[in-house]
């Protein structure tokens, strides 16, 4: 598991609402974070080929998405404005995951294998996950993300429903982004958190998402990758479940060809790669100045329509890059996910 400072949550014992405020940044930060690290390993994947994990891996990334969304709605909520649209907001890779991480782990950008997936599956390790048969990653004695958000989730409770700004402002609803909770109270707050939790580690006593929801939490639905089968229920075992579905099969061949850890530096200045590289961190930039827009009052249709087609636009374009579409006698190119503002054709 990645291990937080636990200074943050010791910080949330006696709260005021700044301290809040800072420890769910924190979260902003930690949650987009990780997008880059997954989407890198699942457009590296040739999709006719490695169907299964595709799409395995797009769904984490679309609640990692809600996820963002559901933490700027609650920072909003006590008057606080998430901060987005920055150099610093992206991380360097490799290195540690952001947010106030402690722990030994160092993130890559690197195409899918059986060694990110562990990468994976430590990211999103619940502090005591269900042993359900297979083979999970050692643990260690680190505070987990659920860990971190039920502190915040305490220290709400605490602040009181006096700490929420009058009417709710800069809200993302569920009229915009599926799932979204609309923030204004304790019991709301409480509730965008707690799906947090639910679909990254699941709950204490099941695998699932949420009651309503039959899908895995995240760290349940990439040990069925590791298992090679989707987690089904198993009536009479402890826990009754087990990784017996239908086969979730990994192919090495369908892998793209893809540098590691790539940087704006590593293509030749003025090669295609360098321009599509370019390009595509272009337009990485504008989709996190459009989100930040998005939470911070924009809250609207049209910018979320503005949202949508911006990371329409980077599938496009990673995929085209990764499977060496443009020009297949040049070697693939791997997006480095850099801050880059200007408009690489100007």
């Amino acid at each position: 598991m990645i291990q937080l400072k636990r200074s943050l949550a010791e910080g949330l014992k006696q709260p005021t609402p700044q301290s809040v405020i800072d420890a769910l940044q924190n979260a902003v930060v930690l949650e987009h974070a990780t997008i880059p690290v997954y989407l890198y390993g699942l457009y590296s994947l040739d999709p006719a080929r490695n169907p299964d994990i595709v799409a395995i891996l797009r769904s984490v990334v679309v609640e990692e998405m809600l996820h963002m969304t559901l933490s700027s709605n609650v920072l909003n909520a006590l008057g606080g404005a998430p901060v987005i649209d920055t150099p610093g907001f992206i991380p360097t890779y490799p290195g540690p995951l952001p947010g106030a991480v402690e722990s030994s782990l160092i993130v890559h950008l690197l195409p899918f294998s059986q060694d990110q997936l562990m990468t994976y599956l430590q990211i999103e390790q619940p502090q005591n996950p269900l042993p359900i048969p297979g083979d999970p990653p050692p643990t260690d004695d680190g505070i987990t993300i659920g860990e971190f958000y039920t502190a915040i989730s305490d220290a709400i409770a605490t602040l009181g429903d006096g700490a929420f700004v009058d009417p709710p402002r800069n809200q993302v609803g569920p009229d915009l982004m599926p799932g979204a909770i609309v923030v204004t109270d304790v019991a709301s707050a409480q509730a965008a958190i707690a799906t947090i939790i639910e679909q990254g580690e699941g709950s204490s006593t099941s695998p699932e998402e949420a009651a309503q929801s039959a899908e895995p939490a995240h760290y349940y639905r990439f040990m069925q990758i590791l298992a090679g089968a989707l987690l089904a229920s198993a009536p009479g075992k402890t826990p009754p479940w087990s990784f017996s579905g239908p086969a979730v099969a990994f192919d090495v061949g369908g892998v793209y060809p893809l540098p590691n850890d790539p940087k704006s530096s590593d293509y030749p200045p003025g090669s295609a790669q360098a321009f599509a590289n370019d390009n595509f961190n272009y337009t990485y930039t504008s989709l996190l100045k459009t989100l930040h827009g998005l939470f911070n009052g924009q809250n609207t249709q049209d910018q979320m329509n503005n949202a949508i087609a911006l990371m329409m636009s980077l599938k496009g374009q990673a995929k085209a890059m990764m499977a060496g579409i443009p020009n297949p006698s040049a070697p693939n190119t791997g997006p480095s996910f850099e801050y880059q503002p200007v408009n690489p054709r100007h």
